[in-house]
């Protein structure tokens, strides 16, 4: 493991957003954790409604509602890995109330809550498997014929 990723993984266990991950996996019904490259732990079959996605992080741990179904996406682990890193970098988990912050922002100004988010455009938006959408006054008037 690279020593950036060994410090990410110090980090985040003592700002505690690793730990709240892992209560968040046992809460969300999820099979059990498995260790990934560079310090990540993967989580497979979360079941509550929220957050919204294929996949989220908190920490060090990326939770899915369905691996499989995303087991050849590696932008999307590396998408993933991206937040984890912010993690590090952001106090942890009070990074959760700027990125929801953010999330209220990006659905304000397009309707999706990742397009305007600079925490998932910090992660690389494609990578996520979004798509940048235009700001609601950029769109072209729908035409209701």
């Amino acid at each position: 493991m690279l020593p950036r990723h060994r410090l990410r993984q110090i980090v985040n266990w003592l700002n505690l957003s690793t730990p709240l991950g892992l209560l968040i996996v046992l809460a969300g019904g999820c099979g059990g954790v498995r260790r990934a490259p560079d310090g990540l732990l993967i989580a497979d079959g979360y079941r509550p409604p929220v957050p919204i996605g294929a996949a989220f992080t908190v920490g060090n741990v990326i939770v899915f509602r369905d691996i499989e179904r995303h087991s050849g996406d590696l932008g999307l682990i590396v998408h993933e890995a991206r937040h984890s890193t912010q993690y590090s970098w952001f106090l942890g988990v009070l990074m959760l109330v700027p990125y929801f912050g953010s999330v209220l922002f990006s659905m304000a100004v397009c309707g999706d809550h990742a397009s305007y988010n600079p925490f998932e455009r910090g992660a690389v938006l494609e990578d996520g498997n979004y798509v940048k959408r235009p700001p609601w006054w950029r769109r072209a008037p729908s035409t209701g014929a």
